[in-house]
């Protein structure tokens, strides 16, 4: 943790040489996209993307998990769903899963999570149990699988449902390697995840 601290109280310095930029920052954002990614520290949206400051509007969720649209029981997950479309105007959304994803090995192994009630609670509503993992250490078929369930529920949403329809968004399902770097996209036809 120190070393975290310590590169926060330098950081201005850096933000100094880069006085231009930050400027432009505090002006307001114009993010290129909303990236929903799991919280996994590992899974760093701009270093994947290449992304600057003010290029990617993020939402992190436990297995990048995405809630069912409801109306009447708003979830932070939506809220900022519902900014990035309708305030931000963003134009692309993209859900990336990745090999390793413990959340959704624990739904496939029946991970017992009595220790951590809401894990075990957002896990049940919000990963499907999938695949059934056939030895594949990087669960990348079942992950595969939970990205487009995401981008399933995501069409759901009103004001989604209305900008895609009318081809101003577009979503992307990613699946991102964590060993290799390697970035697949999935295709409607052949229905796969193919190299970027």
């Amino acid at each position: 943790m120190q070393a975290l601290i310590d590169h926060a109280r330098s950081f201005h310095h850096h933000a100094a040489e880069r006085r231009e930029e930050f400027s432009r920052l505090a002006d307001g954002q114009r993010p290129q996209a909303l990236f929903i990614t799991c919280s996994d520290s590992r899974v760093i949206p701009s270093m994947i993307t290449g992304a600057r400051p003010g290029e990617l509007f993020e939402l992190r969720t436990a297995g990048q998990s995405v809630p069912p649209y409801r109306a009447l029981r708003p979830s932070g997950e939506a809220a900022t769903i519902e900014y990035a479309v309708q305030v931000l105007g963003i134009r692309d959304i993209v859900v990336c899963g990745h090999s390793h994803c413990g959340a959704v090995r624990a739904r496939i192994d029946g991970t017992p999570l009595g220790h951590a009630p809401a894990v075990r609670d957002w896990l049940r509503r919000a990963v499907q149990p999938g695949l059934p993992d056939r030895g594949d250490p990087h669960l990348a078929e079942a992950v595969q699988r939970h990205v487009l369930t995401q981008l399933d529920k995501l069409r759901r949403y009103p004001c989604i449902r209305a900008r895609a329809g009318n081809g101003e968004l577009r979503l992307h399902g990613w699946f991102y390697d964590l060993p290799t770097g390697r970035v697949l996209a999935h295709q409607p036809r052949p229905d796969s995840f193919l190299p970027l």
